[in-house]
């Protein structure tokens, strides 16, 4: 069973080793690389970092940011009531099993239990068609392609409704 739960700087190491995992970089390979000791010791209003744990083994980073309100604005203008996920396993062992799914649920959760939330936008490589496929049956609708920071990116969205409707069924 998936749990996710706050980051801390106890998971430090744990985070540092994810961010150098193949898996990882192939999702995001022009990424500058995290402050991680500077990033899980601030708590803005704006984001959550959660670690993803599998019966108690952290496996993976889930990230929700309000876009609207995070400092970098790498969303650019967004306006009120969206959410922006960032997700990855960081265990190779756990690749493939319907983890990064159960991932996704929980944090669409998160995200759409305020209810001013109307949607979520996630942002995968334009060639990580792996990905784009995962979003797509977790029902994302493909707003087109962007360039984001360095990387060209496909833009996802998952509107309120559409995630009510299949998340009930």
């Amino acid at each position: 069973m998936i749990a996710l739960r706050p980051a801390t700087l106890d998971d430090l190491a744990l985070v540092e080793r994810w961010d150098e995992a193949p898996q990882v970089i192939a999702c995001d390979p022009d990424r500058d690389a995290w402050d991680w000791p500077a990033e899980l010791t601030r708590e803005p209003s704006w984001r959550e970092q959660l670690i993803a744990e599998l019966d108690g083994r952290p496996i993976g980073v889930v990230q929700i940011i309000d876009p609207a309100l995070e400092e970098s604005h790498y969303w650019g203008d967004c306006g009120p009531g969206l959410r922006a996920i960032d997700i990855w396993i960081g265990e190779e062992d756990c690749l493939g099993q319907g983890h990064g799914g159960e991932m996704m649920r929980l944090a669409l959760a998160r995200c759409f239990a305020p209810p001013e939330v109307t949607a979520v936008i996630i942002d995968p490589l334009v060639t990580n068609t792996g990905a784009r496929r995962f979003y797509e049956r977790l029902g994302f609708v493909w707003e087109g392609d962007r360039r984001l920071g360095d990387s060209d990116c496909a833009v996802y969205r998952l509107e309120r409704a559409r995630w009510a409707t299949r998340s009930a069924g």
